[in-house]
């Protein structure tokens, strides 16, 4: 029992930290699609609130650790701008799960002034619709690379 619970806040826990994570690991463990489609969300989803509702004592931890020589303007920066500009709120969201952590993406979207709802929403559809898509795509791939051997 005790050993079950562990795995399932393993997949919820690295699902926060790295979005990757959760499926690979709901898999190798032989969770449905659905159970680790919800495990991985839920994973996501507490760093995200988290990031919102701490904003401002992240910002102050960041700024103890942030380097003074560093350049602000670099290509990440601006591919992150740029994104912001076009999409806002709800381009940065999508684009958590893929390219960025959870926590980076919600310090991102927190930073360049997205309201709380809107943050809130968007990583919602995101988390939901990336943990399925992303579950079933490796299910699916598994099951192939099973088929050959």
């Amino acid at each position: 029992m005790l050993e079950e619970i562990l795995k399932f806040l393993s997949v919820y826990a690295l699902s926060g930290i790295k979005f990757i994570f959760g499926p690979t690991l709901g898999i190798a463990y032989g969770y449905s699609l659905v159970v680790t489609a919800l495990l991985t969300t839920g994973g996501m989803m507490t760093t995200v609130y988290l990031s919102v509702f701490f904003r401002p004592q992240l910002q102050s931890l960041a700024q103890r650790f942030r380097r003074k020589d560093r350049k602000v303007f670099n290509k990440r920066n601006r591919r992150f701008v740029r994104i912001w500009n076009k999409y806002g709120v709800m381009g940065l969201s999508l684009a958590t799960p893929v390219i960025l952590m959870p926590i980076g993406g919600a310090i991102l979207v927190n930073a360049l002034g997205g309201k709380r709802r809107e943050i809130i929403f968007w990583m919602w559809i995101s988390a939901l619709g990336h943990s399925f898509i992303q579950t079933w795509l490796y299910m699916s791939g598994f099951e192939l690379i099973k088929g050959f051997f």
